[in-house]
């Protein structure tokens, strides 16, 4: 009998302690569960719109590979897709690359440009913003842009510095400033290592320079 009332002790304990903190437990499960659900939602949604954004990157190297009017037409179709619809995703960093570099090679300059001025100007890829600004500012260079061109290697980031500095001196020469052009690519070849294979050809810009 002293067992049956010990044990109906506990149950009432646990009825007590049910009736204080069950409500809340039960809104903790439930919010618990919610969020699992929310992340696995979020990231299948995720996951479907990355598939998305590789169909139409496909598609823009598919469409680089070909030549003509038609191809141009579905370069930039493609291109302006993921810059639209997917423009935080590295499919859209990487078209605008490989969108640019097909529009020189057919020829529609005006089109490479707007593909780079528009990675350029993206802070959230700074994996493959510097390298647009560089074929940007090269670019510009080509339309005799020399200021515009300039302005794109301001501020380069520390893996590019040489990079830069050589492209600046490029810009410089063509502007005819010798000096300012010689002082650019010897900082190119400064902070260039030993094993880069860029060295020479920035010493022969620098020999050339000064007419050795």
């Amino acid at each position: 009998m002293a067992y049956d009332l010990e044990e109906q002790e506990q149950l009432d304990a646990i009825k007590a302690w049910w009736n204080r903190y069950g409500t809340l437990i039960m809104s903790l499960l439930v919010i618990a569960a919610l969020a699992w659900g929310g992340w696995w939602g979020w990231q299948a949604y995720q996951n479907h719109r990355a598939n998305q954004a590789m169909g139409y990157f496909e598609a823009l190297e598919d469409a680089a590979s070909l030549n003509g009017p038609e191809s141009v037409a579905r370069i930039k179709a493609a291109a302006a897709t993921l810059r639209k619809d997917y423009p935080a995703t590295g499919y859209a960093s990487r078209g605008a690359l490989v969108a640019a570099t097909a529009l020189i090679q057919q020829k529609d300059v005006a089109g490479a440009r707007e593909q780079l001025e528009w990675l350029a100007g993206q802070s959230k890829h700074p994996a493959l913003q510097p390298v647009a600004r560089e074929r940007l500012a090269s670019l510009l260079l080509d339309e005799k842009q020399y200021d515009a061109a300039l302005a794109q290697l301001n501020n380069p980031p520390a893996p590019f510095a040489a990079l830069y500095a050589d492209r600046r001196g490029d810009i410089l020469a063509a502007q005819g400033k010798a000096d300012e052009a010689r002082q650019a690519w010897q900082t190119a070849l400064d902070g260039m290592p030993a094993s880069d294979p860029l060295r020479q050809v920035v010493q022969l810009k620098l020999d050339a320079l000064s007419g050795a």
